[in-house]
């Protein structure tokens, strides 16, 4: 039995690729970007959820539409991230664990964030 993929790294996959191809990209350019065993099918459904989401923009060029990322990677995490903490009962704690988990370095970035906007 094939592996499977985790729900959603699929997607993010082809997202990177987008957001390596600002100019857009067509479902053949993507899957010959992904360097996989994909069906040209699949990666055209992924693409069209995509666009259903409202995370992708789309224009016909050829016979085929080409697609391009309409968010960067740090919004799309940060969406997620604010999806996470809004739906936990106990933001306060969630948050504290989330901050408990970070890297020196990424604990400093977020303070320089926090300092810049309390001025």
């Amino acid at each position: 039995m094939a592996d499977r993929r985790a729900t959603g790294s699929l997607e993010r996959a082809v997202l990177e690729r987008l957001w390596l191809a600002p100019e857009g990209a067509t479902p053949g350019e993507v899957r010959r970007a992904l360097d996989e065993d994909l069906a040209y099918t699949t990666v055209m459904t992924i693409l069209r959820r995509l666009w259903q989401k409202g995370l992708v923009d789309r224009e016909l060029r050829g016979r085929a539409y080409a697609y391009t990322a309409k968010t960067s990677e740090a919004d799309l995490a940060a969406t997620g991230m604010h999806a996470v903490f809004t739906a936990a009962s106990d933001r306060r704690a969630a948050l504290s664990r989330f901050v408990d988990g970070l890297s020196k370095r990424d604990e400093q970035a977020l303070r320089k964030i926090l300092d810049k906007t309390d001025g």
